[in-house]
């Protein structure tokens, strides 16, 4: 029961059966009852606010510090630190190992004399290819190093007559190591003949120890001049025919 209840109570107990007047003394002592609780509980409020005010000044009074981070879920990932990276030397290339003997050419740069020898080759599409002849030079302790490589680009390469023909690619630079003419010819040939500029160029020639019938020739560079392409070439047997 409420204070308003207590109030309306005191007043029907007051009333005369006629229902004609009130107990006025009564009525005001309850209301007046009423009116100071109702002033207790304001000032209760009151100090209430009062209050939180009072811890809302002293909070605000406080400096805050920096705020905390809500910890990872998971563990702490920590980067990996960066070391230095020594370069590694690829290692030197393996020049293709010769098929066969080595042909001394009899031409020298200094120290070096220019040969000749056959390396096998791979061309995917062509497996009728399978070997290139090299124009290299030799040192005096037997190392061998490679200048220029020929090869059939389709075919085969044991077919009769003429293949490919190697030309220095200085361009008519000078050069130390200039390039001789060279190439092979599969057949009894005895003599190989060149013509350039309307004139005849006998080569050098020996055959391949793998196969007699595969004539590894040259040009001196004396005769034919490094990087100079010849206009015609052809090949005669022990009688002296074309082949």
């Amino acid at each position: 029961m409420n204070d308003v209840d207590r109030l309306r109570r005191a007043m029907r107990a007051t009333e005369r059966a006629d229902r004609t007047s009130l107990d006025l003394t009564l009525v005001m002592r309850e209301g007046r009852r009423l009116r100071r609780r109702r002033r207790l509980a304001g000032a209760g409020v009151a100090a209430v606010v009062v209050a939180a005010v009072a811890v809302v000044g002293v909070t605000v009074g406080v400096r805050p510090g920096p705020p905390e981070l809500p910890s990872p879920a998971g563990p702490a990932v920590t980067a990996p630190a960066v070391r230095p990276t020594t370069p590694v030397a690829a290692p030197p290339q393996q020049e293709g190992q010769p098929v066969g003997d080595v042909v001394d050419s009899g031409i020298w740069y200094g120290g070096d004399q220019r040969v000749f020898y056959f390396v096998p080759v791979k061309l995917p599409s062509q497996p009728g290819v399978r070997i290139g002849l090299v124009a290299g030079r030799r040192t005096a302790g037997g190392k061998l190093t490679s200048d220029h490589l020929i090869n059939d680009v389709e075919g085969n390469d044991r077919r009769p007559g003429f293949h490919q023909i190697g030309y220095d690619q200085s361009g008519g630079r000078p050069s130390l190591t200039s390039l001789p003419a060279f190439g092979y010819f599969v057949g009894p040939a005895e003599r190989i003949v060149g013509t350039v500029d309307g004139r005849q160029v006998t080569a050098r020639q020996a055959r391949w120890s793998e196969d007699p019938e595969v004539v590894i020739f040259w040009f001196d560079p004396e005769q034919l001049a490094p990087g100079v392409e010849l206009d015609g070439i052809i090949a005669r047997d022990a009688g002296g025919r074309t082949l």
